[in-house]
């Protein structure tokens, strides 16, 4: 078996010496999660600028026994993508492969290389007259391949889906090197098992995404956002039921943000909401290509407050309004931060469960870990909650990690709503997920990576 220092050599023959990283210096971005929780040193970074030099550098690495670990933005929450500290593993990078290769507005898809970032892929399909709607707090530095690696979410989920129902095609470079080209832009296509969904998802772990087709929609031409104050959760998900039937599918965002939440972007950001009354607020995003959207939202929000749904609420009057309603949300977790340590929590449970998880998860942190503080915010329309405890050097980040997923698993939901397992959370998916479940992983871990060469440590136990 080569040393790692063995295959840097070989790789530098690919790349060149400036396609190879080797000093700390340069590594050192590479080598940190974006949360700074979990550094590490690779015995290189590489930097290809295609996907047969991605190929290349794979099947180096696989043939010398050197584990190989993807990067694209590393914008990631749960340190899906960086090395471990041995100084062993090759940490390949996919920002140089950034190309769009084709936008087609007529048969409504993007084409795009694995680095390219997600907030130019969608200005290119916004300059076609059309949709991408993906959307995230990192999306000015995530990457195309690390978003279909992690199957993002987002504030769009409720209408669109999670990025897998977006992707029509992959190219991926396998464990071996090989490379599979599905980079196909059909609709339809039932010829064979639809492998490219092994790898949606997959942290990486199983191929890596070189580039992607992606489904576009049409570009709305009228939107309309609001906030608004309700009693309970209990009656948010009423006026999220008003909204669904008043509105339909233009409802494209409703996120559900708690005192707490604006509290912290009052203090550390300096944003206040124009409204007051209530401990939630909801922010609503509806769009669509047709007139009257304004009045069907006037007419729906009227209602909610002759039935007492909501208590207040403002309708945004353009689209620079729009945006500071929406940066009261997306304050949330930078302000979070600026409070203190916090056990950070990407749950989701069956949507008409979640204000029983609150209060039950509420009750249950009172008793097992009192003087903890709940930041509790997310995407209430696809059930998706981050629920976030503050806390202070006394509590144990374990004990509070098993009382709150204990109640996310009583009301059958997921310890990882958007974020991805990483390597944040490998042993709490070995104990919420079935062993069934976790056999059937580990077999399709075997079957594509053998040697368990590509993302060690990440999703699956070393």
């Amino acid at each position: 078996m080569s040393t790692s220092s063995d295959v840097t050599e070989r790789l530098k023959g690919i790349l060149g010496s400036a396609g190879v990283m080797t000093d700390w210096a340069d590594q050192e971005p590479y080598a940190m999660d974006w949360r700074k929780l979990f550094p590490g040193k690779p015995a290189c970074v590489v930097r290809p600028s295609s996907t047969e030099q991605v190929a290349q550098i794979v099947q180096i690495c696989h043939e010398a026994g050197v584990a190989v670990v993807p990067q694209g933005g590393n914008t990631g929450l749960a340190g899906g993508a960086v090395p471990d500290s041995s100084g062993t593993q090759v940490l390949l990078s996919l920002n140089r492969m950034a190309a769009i290769r084709n936008v087609d507005p007529i048969g409504m898809t993007i084409e795009a290389e694995a680095g390219c970032i997600l907030k130019v892929a969608q200005d290119a399909a916004s300059s076609a007259g059309r949709l991408l709607p993906i959307s995230l707090a990192a999306e000015g530095s995530a990457t195309i391949g690390g978003v279909v690696a992690a199957n993002a979410g987002g504030v769009n989920v409720l209408r669109y889906g999670m990025t897998r129902n977006l992707v029509l095609g992959l190219e991926v470079v396998l464990p071996d090197g090989t490379i599979a080209n599905g980079l196909r832009r059909l609709r339809k296509d039932n010829a064979g098992y639809d492998w490219k969904q092994l790898f949606i998802g997959s942290e990486g772990t199983l191929g890596i995404v070189t580039a992607a087709v992606l489904r576009l929609l049409p570009r709305p031409k009228h939107s309309v956002t609001a906030l608004l104050s309700v009693p309970d959760p209990d009656a948010a998900l009423r006026l999220l039921e008003l909204a669904q039937d008043e509105l339909g599918d233009q409802v494209t965002a409703f996120e559900l943000i708690s005192r707490t939440s604006l509290g912290l972007v009052a203090r550390h950001a300096g944003l206040k909401p124009p409204i007051a009354e209530g401990e939630w607020f909801v922010l609503i995003e509806a769009a669509s290509s047709l007139a009257g959207l304004r009045e069907a939202a006037e007419t729906m929000l009227g209602s909610a407050f002759e039935h007492v749904i909501a208590l207040d609420g403002v309708i945004a009057e353009s689209g620079a309004q729009a945006a500071q309603l929406w940066a009261l949300r997306e304050h949330v977790t930078e302000s979070e931060a600026r409070e203190g340590k916090s056990v950070k929590h990407d749950v989701s449970v069956p949507l008409t469960s979640v204000p029983c998880f609150l209060a039950e998860a509420g009750e249950a942190l009172a008793a097992g870990a009192p003087g903890t503080r709940v930041n509790a915010f997310g995407h209430l329309g696809d059930g998706n909650i981050h629920y976030n405890v503050l806390v202070d050097a006394g509590h144990d980040a374990n004990v509070i990690n098993r009382i709150v997923h204990d109640v996310v698993a009583a009301y059958g939901g997921s310890i990882s709503a958007e974020h991805g397992i990483g390597q944040y959370r490998v042993g709490e998916l070995a104990r919420y997920r079935s062993p069934v479940e976790m056999d059937i992983t580990r077999k399709l871990k075997r079957a594509l990576d053998p040697e368990g060469l590509l993302n060690p440590g990440k999703v699956l136990s070393a």
